[in-house]
């Protein structure tokens, strides 16, 4: 009797091991607030699921990243969700996890390989379509006139090139519009406000810019702190404009120191969680996800605050 109890506990104990997914996440990092809340969201949707999650920190370094997903396959998880740091060096490690059929989700961000089989899908937003709404926003503020200083994102990021190439899309339509200052401020409101200054410095106190286009908003928060302690007026002397809709971001707004942003929702968890889960039951996922957000600006700024600020 003693012996069939045991070996029923081992027996439920086993199914539930099997029925448990776990899946590893290797985050970029925590470089602003808008990632924060990606974080969160991801930890949220795991535990309500029932998903073991192993999170890894890649503190803005490829080969912290790398290292977690080497680990993550030696664990034999179920499935590896990257939000890639840059879009290139991946191919190796990809590989190994093909080798060990774990299948691998990437969000947010792109990566570059030639063999697309080596990832299941991505989940993202249309960088590019990001940047051109903005652009459009900004060229019919202006009448099509502005001289923009740029605060770019990490050198490499699939954010920072495609929101450029985006931006640059539209600016081309605009003759005399142009960017007269650009410079990578790694997208965290330190180094933005730090480029800024330096902007500043160069274009007569800020008197030769029209407009600030950053990649992120943290970088352009940094920027509006930079513009005040120059004596002007963010939002009404030099334009702000960005992408992310964080809750600080829309208090700026809300506040008349910045002018429009476009949301990159931080929700990805579930989406990248359905992915797996689907590939795992056999059915078809599709080779990419699109998250692309609206644009908003001071006219529902405050409203928009307050939703955000309790969520």
């Amino acid at each position: 009797m003693h012996i069939r109890i045991i070996i029923l506990s081992i027996s439920i104990l086993m199914i539930n091991k099997v029925a448990a997914t776990t899946i590893g996440f290797s985050q970029v990092g925590s470089e602003s607030g808008w990632r924060t809340s990606f974080s969160e969201s991801v930890k949220a949707q795991a535990q309500a699921r029932g998903i073991e999650l192993k999170f890894s920190d890649a503190q803005q370094k490829q080969e912290n990243q790398i290292k977690a997903v080497r680990s993550f396959i030696a664990q034999g998880v179920d499935g590896i969700i990257i939000a890639p740091v840059v879009e290139t060096g991946w191919k190796p490690v990809l590989r190994e996890a093909k080798r060990a059929r774990i299948p691998v989700v990437i969000v947010d961000r792109n990566i570059k390989v030639k063999q697309q089989s080596l990832f299941l899908t991505r989940i993202a937003s249309d960088f590019e379509e990001e940047g051109e709404k903005i652009a459009n926003w900004l060229m019919a503020q202006t009448k099509g006139e502005c001289a923009i200083a740029e605060l770019q994102g990490t050198v490499g990021a699939t954010a920072a090139i495609d929101r450029a190439k985006g931006f640059n899309r539209v600016l081309a339509k605009f003759p005399k519009s142009k960017i007269i200052r650009s410079q990578t401020g790694e997208f965290t409101r330190s180094k933005g406000k730090e480029v800024m200054e330096s902007f500043l410095k160069a274009e007569q106190g800020g008197k030769n810019i029209c407009a600030v286009w950053a990649h992120n908003d943290e970088m352009a928060l940094g920027a509006i702190q930079a513009i005040k302690e120059a004596g002007l007026k963010p939002g009404t002397d030099i334009l702000i404009v960005s992408v992310d809709g964080v809750p600080d971001y829309f208090k700026a707004m809300a506040e008349g120191e910045a002018n429009a942003t476009v949301e990159l929702s931080p929700h990805l968890g579930g989406p990248s969680f359905d992915a797996i889960e689907a590939h795992l039951a056999g059915k078809k996922v599709q080779k990419l996800i699109s998250t692309t957000g609206d644009l908003f600006t001071q006219d529902t700024a405050a409203a928009e605050y307050q939703k955000r600020r309790l969520q």
